[in-house]
């Protein structure tokens, strides 16, 4: 509660003392108590006093947005579509949409200024450790914040008759992986760490683009990929002679999980109850990343970012349905950790007063700023020292000194 009245309400309050012929403003509580129970009046005084003493309400955002997206097309494209038209019919706010093929056409809007939010992929993580595109003098490690983000399931899927019933089996194994594509790539990278095993103990084979990788296990081009289970291309393995397994990330295997986070830290596990081939009422034992993940900047308001996950959360009735996975962007699942990027402070703000935040949460998220922190900050001082190489020793330089960092933090 303010300390005084807004101008607003001081105004109203005046008004009325003026028409009783009062010579000034009573103290607060016996100047709310008169005016409310002034009926000429009390009906307006509320409705100001309610907008002027609440915090930062989904009814404050914006009349208009923009944010970036995947391209027209993808489910970050349909999902952000989904929830703009929630937030149109709910609160009148006009949202537009700029979708990109690239990482970097995602970002650029929005660290320039000219997005609110931005719908991101892995991107969202790498931006944020200056790795794959982003480990070049232009770009480095960039602090972003993460607003919310939707659980999406990723696993070692082989064909069925591939001999793969764990992800250690998977050694030797013809593993599919899509060529310029480090978003998926280093998703498998981190699975096969679970299983023990590294890029040296499979056959990589490189696809041109993902849905030729995704299809190569039916055409006998591969053993096993990694992706979401959903994947059209896996519907059609499921149905082909070959079979489809998916190989368990059991959430006890702490060893398992440990090699897997330190390879992509931004996952956990998680049960899947719709994927390719899955009998109603089975479920398979994956990991859980974050796509797309609402994301801004760090000096975004605290007051805007809680009004805008508010309205995610109010409207979640109008759009959950959009598609088959956006249940998923309930608050109790898409507002905790882990995640590509440290949360928003207006965003824990709102999921800590709904309950859905934790002191677990609190320092999960302590801890990634911790490492956000170190990278942007040895960022400076090794760009300035590493100027005149070509870009390639650059980034080899850069990601040297990056794994330093990040090994110093463990």
């Amino acid at each position: 509660m303010p300390t005084e009245w807004p101008p607003q309400v001081r105004a109203l309050a005046r008004a009325t003392a003026e028409e009783t012929g009062a010579a000034r403003l009573s103290p607060i509580k016996k100047n709310r108590e008169e005016i409310m129970t002034n009926r000429s009046v009390g009906a307006a005084f509320g409705a100001v006093l309610a907008c002027a003493s609440l915090p930062a309400a989904a009814q404050d955002l914006p009349d208009t947005m923009v944010w970036t997206s995947y391209d027209v097309g993808s489910a970050g494209y349909a999902e952000a579509s989904a929830i703009a038209d929630a937030f149109g019919k709910e609160y009148g706010t006009r949202v537009r949409i700029q979708p990109s093929g690239s990482g970097i056409g995602r970002l650029q809007p929005l660290l320039q200024g000219r997005a609110d939010y931005a719908f991101l992929a892995t991107e969202a993580f790498f931006v944020s450790e200056g790795v794959y595109d982003f480990a070049t003098s232009d770009w480095g490690p960039h602090e972003l914040r993460a607003v919310a983000g939707r659980p999406a399931g990723i696993t070692l899927i082989a064909a069925g008759d591939a001999g793969i019933d764990t992800v250690a089996d998977a050694r030797g194994k013809r593993i599919a992986f899509v060529a310029g594509n480090p978003s998926v790539n280093v998703k498998c990278e981190a699975i096969l760490a679970f299983g023990g095993l590294t890029l040296d103990d499979v056959e990589v084979i490189t696809f041109p683009t993902y849905a030729s990788a995704m299809s190569s296990m039916t055409r006998n081009e591969s053993d096993a990929t990694c992706t979401t289970p959903t994947t059209s291309q896996l519907y059609e393995l499921a149905e082909s002679p070959r079979g489809i397994y998916y190989a368990p990330l059991e959430p006890d295997n702490e060893e398992g999980w440990a090699k897997l986070l330190k390879v992509l830290p931004i996952m956990s596990p998680s049960e899947e109850d719709v994927a390719a081939g899955l009998a109603e009422g089975e479920t398979a034992k994956m990991a859980a990343y974050r796509y797309p993940v609402v994301t801004t900047t760090p000096d975004k308001s605290a007051d805007a970012v809680y009004a805008f996950i508010k309205a995610l959360d109010e409207t979640y009735d109008l759009y959950k349905d959009g598609t088959a996975t956006m249940r998923r962007w309930s608050l109790d699942r898409a507002g905790r950790p882990a995640i590509d990027l440290p949360f928003h402070e207006g965003a824990i703000r709102y999921l800590r007063e709904i309950g859905v935040w934790t002191e677990e949460d609190d320092a999960w998220n302590e801890k990634r700023l911790e490492r956000m922190n170190a990278l942007v900050e040895a960022w400076g001082s090794f760009k300035d020292g590493h100027s005149d190489l070509s870009d390639e020793d650059f980034a080899a330089a850069w990601m040297a000194r990056r794994n330093e960092i990040v090994a110093s933090l463990d």
